[in-house]
């Protein structure tokens, strides 16, 4: 991992800490959340203030996360909004977190000014003890202020102020004018300046957890579903009528497919289809010869493709299909029949912009691990497990790729690769968790919509 931390690729872009001022507001409100201090003299902290160096010292990468399912944070300055979320448990926290923190920006760059803000990303769940109890998580409510209490003590002030200019009595009332004063020496002209976070609750409908060994609950779709990555039957009974895990292939290409989720790379507006495919081909030719033991060189694309004569016979079905696809790209002819059965039928596949676009391209790239720069994009926690296991050669030329390839321009290939970022506004396509009437329910209800996906559907 020493190569990817170097590299930028893991710990990247993290807040550095190193001001005493700023460390003795952490080890503050580190104090009012868990009741420990640190004794480093700088650290670095991610979006919800949790750092990986405090993490060693206390034994403990939970310290800001017990059960992991109500994560605290700490913000010491607006700039963390920029830093990745580490140890994450949920596939929302991060957005969540990134979005109070830029709707609140001008509020949290005054307050963090003199104090540390602390707060939870709170849900009514606060032990998940079986995989149904995740279904009980359906909003996140933000819950947020300074260790000396600021913006509690704003509110009040502010409700002051309005008993004094309603009350009958109130210009006389020397005890509400002497707790006015008081307050407002610590908050401020709460009048010109009011203290009010905006912007904390949020509705958690469609998400991923890695609690028990990785689940996505699609909630809020037409015909919803619950996709495990393992065995479905170590879930037990879950309070959703389909659940499927990652050997149901063709039950999850439809259920895809009947909620409007993907579309074909090659069909994709703005998509250099060539491009794209024959990166992921040169990734299955990098692992299939680091478990060979073959020299790639360089990794240049035509030792590559050297490697990949070599290799002849033995290269993966997933090369296989996408070879097939990209001469139907470049050179026109037959499309090639690649059913859901084949392994590489999710390769071929990108979320369409939606609001739950990254969530999808989350679980395609669990269904197409050896495409590494999705993976590395779309789901880290799953790349640094799976990196851990890999040829020397192979770990060597993915650190090489990612840092030359993507580091330079990670907006750049995250646009040719999935596409533009989905607008927020009220014409982005949404997820309806409402089934329209009289539509294809009836049908569903007759003979499931989980059966084989069509043999021509390409």
């Amino acid at each position: 991992m020493k190569r990817l931390i170097e590299k930028g690729l893991m710990f990247g872009n993290l807040i550095p800490v190193e001001s005493p001022a700023l460390i003795e507001r952490y080890n503050r409100a580190l104090k009012a959340l868990t009741g420990k201090e640190t004794k480093l003299a700088d650290f670095h902290m991610d979006i919800s203030g949790y750092s990986p160096e405090i993490g060693d010292e206390l034994g403990d990468d939970l310290y800001l996360n017990p059960n992991g399912c109500n994560r605290q944070f700490i913000l010491l300055t607006t700039d963390q909004k920029t830093a990745p979320l580490l140890n994450a448990k949920f596939s929302t926290s991060r957005g969540i977190l990134r979005q109070f923190i830029e709707e609140n920006e001008a509020q949290l760059f005054s307050l963090t000014a003199r104090d540390a803000v602390a707060g939870e990303l709170e849900n009514t769940v606060f032990e998940l003890t079986s995989p149904a109890k995740l279904f009980d998580i359906r909003r996140i409510t933000v819950v947020a202020d300074t260790t000396g209490n600021h913006i509690a003590e704003s509110d009040k002030l502010g409700k002051l102020i309005e008993r004094f200019r309603t009350e009958e009595d109130g210009w006389w009332d020397d005890v509400l004018i002497g707790e006015m004063i008081q307050l407002a020496a610590k908050t401020g002209d709460v009048v010109r300046n009011p203290i009010k976070l905006k912007a904390t609750e949020f509705d958690q409908a469609n998400f991923w957890t890695a609690h028990f060994g990785g689940l996505y609950i699609f909630r809020a779709v037409d015909h919803p579903a619950a996709i495990s990555v393992g065995p479905k039957e170590a879930l037990g009974p879950l309070p959703i009528k389909y659940s499927f895990d990652l050997r149901d292939r063709n039950q999850i290409a439809k259920f895809l497919e009947m909620n409007d989720l993907v579309e074909p790379i090659v069909n994709a507006p703005g998509a250099d289809a060539a491009a794209i495919l024959r990166q992921k081909m040169d990734f299955i030719v990098v692992a299939a010869a680091a478990e060979l033991g073959l020299d790639i060189g360089h990794g240049s694309r035509r030792e590559l493709r050297q490697a990949a004569n070599a290799i002849g016979g033995r290269l993966p079905e997933e090369f296989q299909g996408l070879a097939a696809l990209l001469r139907y790209v470049e050179t026109g002819g037959g499309w090639p029949r690649i059913t859901s059965a084949h392994p590489s039928y999710f390769y071929t596949l990108r979320a369409k912009p939606h609001a739950d676009r990254d969530l999808v391209n989350m679980l395609l790239s669990e269904l197409s691990p050896l495409d590494v720069r999705q993976l590395f994009i779309c789901h880290k926690e799953l790349f640094y497990h799976l990196y851990r296991g890999w040829p020397e050669a192979k770990k060597e030329y993915v650190a090489d790729y990612l840092e030359r390839e993507y580091q330079i321009d990670k907006d750049g290939v995250r646009r040719q690769i999935f596409g533009p970022e989905p607008g927020m506004g009220p014409d982005t396509p949404r997820l309806n968790p409402i089934w329209s009437k009289g539509g294809p329910e009836d049908r569903i209800e007759r003979v499931g919509p989980w059966g084989a996906v069509r043999k021509d559907r390409r």
